[in-house]
């Protein structure tokens, strides 16, 4: 730990043991209670046999930012949110990470049921590479009523990809009030890149935000609670200077993307009867986004100057579609509370390139293209039931089990022609410049289907000691079955300290969209003297052309997962401690591009025949899903709350929280036929490996303060981040972002009938991770990291006005 960090974590824990002499006098508040990760009734924050975060809306609307993702990351210190830039559609669709793992490694749910993931995978440089993970800012903050983050491996309770946790998002319920509210925001700040070390001044980003819900009743006792968003925000920009023109400019345009969306979502209830009720949601979001791919100077090979005589910036368009509809049924029957639903979710990515060019087409290339879409979508129906048991223990056993059927769907349709062919100009690239389009041979429309079953035992054998025993069984059309269990035992030692922990076993079932992805570009390469165009893919693992280099079809992810903490509690003070270890066989990963040519060293020319059998030809390279990274992640989550209500001073609510987290890869893929080469090639480079074990931060550190008095109100949090490690092939040009400690404050004022007025700013110190050094940044675009966990915009500024009624 660096001297900055042991500081920060002295001062937090000073201040809490500061106030704990206090604490004992404090009263106590109701705890909040938990659904996530049990299905016993009436169970709190913490009495669960499992670490669980419980973050309220208020929570999440004092962070200032109105992205659901950015907001959960802001208060919920294992989960990590980077702002990666030039990635394509992750740019639009950034993933989030928990405990340093896959972005698809950890579940989420909405109202306690399966949320659909993106069909968007991610397969560019950045964190998340190789997954397709959940885009949580489909949803918007002002439909949330909290949020719980279960974390704590729960494959045999919720089935596959909660190997890091659980997120599961609870929408609001009401009949009756409402709130409507605009935030206004933007960048405010100084940029230092590394050529620029007296910086410069920017104010851009500006974001609009509307948002509102409303309670309506539905029949006599049923709700209807409406909520909806507009949300508009200006690019950023931070690149460096670009040395390459006479006068070195800057030719970039490397952040946030400019990005529009609308989203509405409603959640209903109504009791039938005394004994059944009716339930459902559903929400819809169309996002628009436009960011920036490289810059492409007057005099680049695949310019057309009659078109662009000074060059062209690139611009990939997104227009994201996502919906989702639920009901079910709640009831008892027979003696067993039985819950049954039905869920599905959609989403599509349709992607577009304007102020670009395909050159192989010269002068006669259109500048906008389609360049096509992916589309991702999933039913999934599922009963419960539960029961109490009496078994003579202290309290009644809770005996739970249920069924699940999951239907899947995967398809990418190809863009316009001028979007992918290779036009009659020779030696020119084919596709327009940015983001080549999807060809016909890309085309997929794939689908499948599982079935679960399991069953979920929770028994307290006395009033201190309790144990949980979970097992699940599950079936793929695609890939088979696999069973998993999780045991859990929680012991009070005193009234105030418990001791809990928990051993399981996960799963993550390879997703349709690694199974399926396919993408083509073409690209020259010399042969015998002679620029000649050859195709590198991304080819299906079950492709003939992967199948050669040795791929094989996807099999799931195993792991294990081992915890042991500790629950301490008294008065209004609590901290929970709990270490954690997951072993991870098996991770599904994305290779590298594997290259090949007809002539030059035996490898190439090996590699080449690989990739082209007898009788064909033009295939260069290519790049394949492949199972085989095997990882152990370890680390301890710190959690520590006080609440100090004072006669003249006001109420404060002090939260102080840490995770420390380190992952090791200790195995990499091969396969038989490259491994057979006279040099084989890498299939999971050093560059990727570092970035499993380097790329996220091996701690975190959250101190926060909520203070109200009458009208008045303020929040202040501090919050450090660890050092990452920007990784390269060449280890000369590793460089890392550098540890820091970000300021947000917000202060808010209550008026009369209802209204609030809020002022705040994030990164009040206008702190950035370390500037990207030349030798690496060498055209100038890429001027921070994208690695960094707090991203590279600078100090933020926002002003939010709301009516509540």
């Amino acid at each position: 730990m660096t001297f900055r960090a042991t500081l920060f974590a002295a001062a937090s824990v000073a201040t809490l043991w500061a106030s704990t002499a206090v604490a004992q006098t404090a009263s106590g508040e109701v705890e909040e209670l938990v659904v996530t990760g049990t299905r016993t009734e009436g169970r709190s924050r913490l009495e669960s046999l499992a670490p669980v975060d419980v973050i309220n809306e208020e929570a999440l609307r004092n962070t200032g930012t109105t992205e659901l993702g950015a907001a959960l990351a802001s208060v919920a210190p294992s989960l990590d949110f980077p702002r990666p830039a030039i990635t394509d559609g992750t740019d639009s669709v950034r993933p989030a990470t928990l405990r340093g793992l896959a972005p698809d490694q950890t579940l989420v749910l909405l109202n306690g049921m399966r949320r659909h993931a993106s069909a968007l995978v991610n397969v560019n440089g950045s964190i998340g590479r190789g997954s397709a993970a959940v885009d949580l800012n489909a949803i918007p903050t002002i439909a949330v009523d909290r949020i719980e983050v279960l974390r704590d491996g729960a494959s045999a309770q919720y089935g596959s990809d909660a190997i890091a946790g659980v997120i599961n998002m609870r929408l609001r319920e009401a009949r009756e009030g409402g709130s409507v509210a605009y935030t206004y925001g933007y960048y405010n700040t100084e940029v230092k890149p590394a050529r620029i070390p007296n910086g410069y001044d920017k104010k851009d980003g500006v974001s609009n935000t509307v948002q509102g819900w409303v309670g309506l009743p539905l029949g006599a006792e049923g709700f209807l609670t409406l909520s909806g968003e507009y949300r508009h925000q200006n690019p950023t920009s931070r690149g460096d200077l670009d040395p390459r023109p006479a006068v070195p400019s800057i030719t970039s345009r490397y952040g946030d993307p400019q990005s529009e969306n609308y989203t509405f979502y409603a959640n209903a209830g109504t009791p039938l009867d005394d004994v059944w009720s009716l339930y459902g949601f559903g929400g819809y979001q169309n996002r628009q986004t436009d960011s920036a791919a490289n810059p492409r100077l007057a005099n680049n090979a695949n310019n057309v100057p009659s078109i662009f005589p000074n060059g062209f910036l690139p611009r990939i368009t997104t227009d994201i579609d996502d919906f989702t509809a639920a009901f079910g049924t709640r009831g008892e029957a027979g003696g067993f509370s039985i819950d049954a639903g039905v869920v599905y979710g959609y989403n599509k990515v349709h992607y577009g390139v304007i102020d670009s060019v395909n050159a192989s087409l010269g002068a006669s290339s259109p500048t906008t293209f389609d360049a096509g879409a992916m589309r991702y979508d999933q039913w999934v129906a599922g009963v419960d039931l539960t029961r109490p048991m009496e078994f003579g223990f202290a309290e009644p056993a809770t005996l739970a089990f249920g069924a699940e059927y999951r239907h899947e769907g995967y398809g990418i349709t190809a863009g316009d022609v001028a979007s992918y062919t290779l036009g009659p100009v020779a030696g020119k690239a084919a596709g327009a410049q940015g983001f080549p389009g999807f060809k016909p041979s890309n085309e997929v429309d794939v689908n499948r289907h599982s079935y679960a079953a399991y069953v979920d035992l929770d028994v307290p054998f006395t009033e201190a000691f309790g144990v949980a025993l979970a097992a699940r069984f599950e079936d793929y059309s695609d890939f088979g079955s696999t069973l998993t269990g999780k045991a859990s035992a929680r012991y009070e030692v005193t009234d105030s300290l418990a001791l809990r922990g928990t051993i399981a076993s996960g799963f993550r079932a390879p997703a349709l969209q690694q199974q399926y992805f396919t993408a083509t570009s073409t690209n020259f390469i010399s042969i015998n003297g002679v620029n000649t165009p050859v195709e590198v893919s991304t080819f299906p693992a079950t492709s003939a052309t992967a199948a050669a280099l040795g791929a094989k079809p996807l099999e799931a992810e195993d792991s294990i997962n081992y915890s042991l903490g500790l629950v301490y509690s008294v008065g209004a003070f609590e901290v929970t401690v709990d270490a954690y270890r997951i072993d991870i066989d098996d991770r599904i990963v994305l290779s590298e591009n594997i290259l090949g040519t007809p002539t030059g060293s035996a490898t190439a020319v090996a590699i080449y025949n690989l990739l082209n059998p007898p009788g064909t030809s033009g295939i260069g390279g290519g790049r394949f899903f492949i199972n085989g990274v095997d990882t152990t992640t370890k680390g301890v989550d710190i959690v520590a709350r006080y609440r100090l209500n004072t006669d003249t001073a006001g109420r404060f609510d002090i939260t102080a929280a840490a995770n420390f987290n380190k992952t090791e890869v200790t195995k990499i893929p091969t396969t038989a036929p490259l491994s057979a080469l006279p040099v084989p090639p890498v299939l999971f480079d050093r560059g990727n490996r570092l970035t499993f074990e380097e790329g996220t931060p091996d701690q975190k550190h959250v101190l926060a303060v909520d203070w109200s008095l009458g009208a008045f109100g303020a929040t202040a949090k501090a919050t450090y981040y660890g050092d990452v490690l920007i990784p390269n092939n060449n280890a000369t040009l590793d460089y890392k972002a550098g540890d820091h400690v970000l300021v947000d404050f917000e202060g808010r004022y209550e008026l009369d009938m209802g209204a609030t007025l809020a002022l705040g700013v994030n990164n009040l110190f206008d702190e950035y991770p370390n500037a990207t050094p030349p030798n690496v940044n060498t055209n100038g675009p890429i001027g921070f990291p994208s690695y960094s966990p707090f991203g590279f915009n600078g100090r933020f500024l926002y002003a939010r006005v709301g009516f509540n009624w």
